[in-house]
């Protein structure tokens, strides 16, 4: 069952250990806290939100809570001096959930990284040339720490309800907040990185702002089948994600091999996933592959254009995925005027928005989405012939 228990701590305890390690990620608490987690993305308050923040502890306003999770060890490498000290007293390890900004506002102060006035007629000033007083009363200032420890569906849901506010976390990033250690690092090391080894392989084929771990979570739901939260919680203790890695890299030498031509625009919209799942055994012919993408690419009726790629893939040919062209109002109407209202196989007379506009000759059959090759039908036989 979930526990969540509140706690106080100052702002001393907090900054100690503190370390940013850039893109490696940044702890403090004794080295126990993971306050970003490595190749996260690295959103942080504007100065003026941050000086507030500082301005806040100053004259002794309470900041609002801050929540973190218990991990099951640490994601975040080896503990810096401090660490051992303090694990001689205490095992757990925690990852910030809400509160990112303004720990990092807080100990980028402390570490004497920025300046500001503390008063309206004050100068800048850095936290290493405030009196000595000033320093400790910051240093004494006390935060409300809200620690949740459960299951990981329990995490997760708690998660979504605090996070509500500020820079809202999107669902990946909540996973990996609940799957954290050194499988997700690892994957993170590939995946996350603006232009790491992930991104400059799928940059012609997939979509997603790396820092944001949309292209972690779309290799996720490919070799999850969608169940991404049972593969994590499968794989959380792996020592690294090499098999992931493998995965998404073979999709994307499968996109080069099968559809060489690349049309980036159009590609970024197909979920390769499926495809490559469906159709990664199958001997294909990429040139005549090649020959009638190219002709769909051509005809106006098609206007989901990334649609073309399962379609060419697909023996049933499924045409709902190219959202073949309908007809226009006017052309509606007009055929409606011409019929008389009637239906053109039953010869009833309907209300046009009873009707449907048809095809006579279907675009699978060379027929196009133009005046004379529009029907009016009823809804009873549109249905009737779509049968056929």
């Amino acid at each position: 069952m979930m526990t969540i228990t509140p706690h106080n701590i100052r702002v001393r305890d907090l900054f100690d250990g503190y370390k940013d390690n850039e893109e490696n990620g940044v702890v403090a608490y004794g080295g126990r806290l993971d306050v970003r987690p490595p190749f996260q993305r690295e959103f942080v308050y504007s100065g003026k939100q941050r000086d507030e923040v500082i301005r806040t502890i100053v004259k002794g306003y309470p900041l609002n809570v801050m929540y973190w999770n218990v991990c099951p060890a640490p994601a975040f490498g080896t503990p810096s001096p401090q660490a051992e000290e303090v694990e001689s007293h205490a095992d757990e390890t925690y990852e910030i959930i809400d509160g990112q900004q303004r720990t990092i506002s807080i100990c980028q102060y402390l570490n004497n990284d920025f300046s500001l006035k503390l008063e309206d007629n004050d100068i800048p000033r850095k936290f290493g040339n405030l009196p000595r007083d000033m320093q400790e009363k910051i240093l004494d200032y006390e935060l409300y720490i809200y620690v949740c420890n459960g299951s990981e569906s329990e995490k997760l849901k708690w998660f979504e309800i605090i996070n509500i506010a500020g820079e809202v976390l999107n669902r990946q990033e909540l996973r990996n907040a609940v799957f954290a250690g050194e499988w997700l690092t690892d994957a993170k090391r590939f995946f996350s990185k603006q232009n790491g080894a992930a991104a400059q392989l799928s940059k012609n084929y997939v979509s997603g702002a790396p820092k944001r771990q949309e292209l972690l979570e779309k290799a996720l739901a490919w070799i999850a089948g969608g169940n991404i939260e049972a593969y994590m919680n499968d794989h959380r203790h792996d020592q690294n994600a090499q098999p992931l890695k493998d995965y998404f890299t073979a999709v994307m030498e499968w996109i080069e091999k099968t559809f060489p031509k690349v049309r980036a625009t159009q590609m970024k919209g197909v979920n390769w996933g499926e495809l490559y799942a469906a159709h990664k055994d199958e001997t294909l012919d990429s040139e005549a592959l090649e020959a009638e993408i190219k002709s769909l690419m051509m005809d106006s009726d098609v206007t989901n254009k990334s649609g073309i790629y399962p379609y060419v893939l697909d023996p049933e040919r499924r045409e709902r995925v190219l959202s073949i062209r309908c007809f226009d109002e006017n052309t509606k109407r007009a055929t409606y005027e011409k019929q008389n209202g009637c239906c053109a196989l039953c010869g009833k007379p309907f209300k046009i928005e009873d009707m449907h506009a048809d095809h006579i000759v279907p675009w699978s059959r060379g027929g196009h989405t133009t005046p004379d090759n529009c029907q009016m039908l009823c809804v009873k036989c549109n249905l009737s012939k779509s049968d056929k």
